[in-house]
């Protein structure tokens, strides 16, 4: 099997992930209405429901609005982030996928070091490089081929 080739790829904030919030958001402010115009008497408890399906969607928003963007890096043997893409500090890790849309992709991306982060990469960012970075996130990096004639070492 041969290794995905080398790929940079940009992660900005998605579209799509904003549409999912908003819908959401949409859907728990809808359940408050329905509820609402059910009720004999609407009180504290729908008022409570309102409150509840606002700020979570607010907070959603806010979520969307720090997400981060930079640019994701597979070598051929390991991945690299780099926050806001303009040569910050790069950090190693690995991808894990959550969600593959064919068009975008819901990665975890987990450091090495510190805290989990969610990317959304999307076809249209770069659509010349999306099928690599797709074969890239499917494979494996490459473990070094012991010399002939040694057994394999555990950590291989």
């Amino acid at each position: 099997m041969h290794a995905a080739p080398s790929v940079t790829y940009p992660v900005g904030r998605s579209a799509f992930a904003l549409v999912l919030v908003l819908a959401a958001a949409a859907a728990g402010l809808a359940v408050a209405l329905l509820w609402t115009v059910q009720s004999d008497r609407p009180g504290w408890r729908q008022a409570l429901a309102f409150a509840a399906a606002l700020s979570c969607g607010g907070a959603a928003c806010v979520a969307w609005r720090r997400s981060p963007t930079g640019v994701l890096r597979w070598d051929g043997s390991g991945w690299t982030w780099e926050e806001g893409g303009t040569g910050g500090e790069a950090g190693r890790g690995r991808p894990e996928i959550a969600l593959d849309l064919q068009n975008r992709m819901l990665l975890r991306w987990q450091p090495e070091t510190g805290r989990a982060r969610w990317l959304w990469p999307q076809r249209a960012a770069d659509a010349a490089h999306w099928a690599a970075l797709r074969r890239a996130v499917y494979s494996r990096a490459s473990a070094p081929v012991p010399a002939a004639g040694e057994p394999p070492t555990a950590e291989q």
